[in-house]
């Protein structure tokens, strides 16, 4: 199956900053590029951290105050996020303000990769790296949507191709396949119930698809049989039992 890799669907041109990018100027390119967010990097271009409009908001949330140390009660220590939160609202540079390390993926990564990623780690843009760190790209969820603009036809011939005839060896009649608005339908018959399973997961894995119905049946039940038990190469213990 095609499994659209994060390279066609990145941004190659990434808005970007380095370390030592003073605060305003960070404010100024995620303003004037219309972008929430942007990787840091450093001399030879690796990306060292990100930050977004949230990192820049805490300044206007949490003022600096020179005296905050004073004004803290006695004996109550700040939780590690509270430090964080402190400093970057006293940050002067985009090294400051970054979070860091970074959440990167590969070029060569699928879509359903990053996707994963990004739910997991909480992110909206994922920087794009090669095998040295050096930034490539960069990657948002508005990107890795692209996937489900495929068209229903396309969607369909890969079901035939790469399921049906690839995958479980059957002509593309063996089964009827009805794609509308992403949604695959299957219907038909097969030889067996493990063949409808694979028929249906590995339909989910196809780029572009948003559900599976499933109206297969199947002449028998593998999903209860045992391997015959088997010798040592082969020669089953009847026929050793007879000699």
């Amino acid at each position: 199956m095609r499994h659209d890799k994060v390279g066609s669907v990145m941004t190659t041109e990434v808005v970007r900053a380095e370390y030592g990018t003073p605060f305003k100027e960070v404010a100024r390119l995620l303003a004037e590029h219309r972008i929430s967010g942007l990787p840091v990097v450093d001399e030879d271009d690796k990306v060292i951290g990100v930050l977004s409009e949230t990192d820049l908001m805490l300044r206007q949330v949490q003022p600096p105050d020179p005296y905050w140390k004073r004004r803290r009660l006695p004996g109550v220590a700040l939780t590690k996020s509270a430090r964080r939160r402190a400093a970057k609202a006293r940050a002067r540079t985009a090294g400051q303000l970054m979070t860091e390390p970074p959440v990167t993926v590969r070029a060569e990564d699928t879509v359903a990769e990053a996707a994963r990623t990004m739910t997991e780690q909480g992110v909206e843009r994922l920087p794009v790296v090669d095998e040295e760190d050096r930034l490539v790209g960069i990657v948002t969820r508005r990107d890795l949507l692209q996937v489900f603009l495929r068209p229903d036809p396309e969607i369909r011939d890969e079901v035939l191709e790469e399921v049906l005839e690839r995958t479980l060896w059957l002509t593309s009649r063996s089964v009827d396949v009805s794609v509308v608005e992403g949604v695959v339908t299957l219907a038909g018959r097969l030889e067996r119930k493990s063949d409808t399973e694979i028929a249906v997961s590995t339909t989910r894995r196809i780029d572009g698809v948003v559900a599976v119905v499933d109206q297969l049946t199947y002449r028998l039940d593998d999903s209860r049989q045992q391997p015959a038990r088997q010798g040592p190469h082969g020669v089953t213990e009847d026929w050793l039992r007879s000699l």
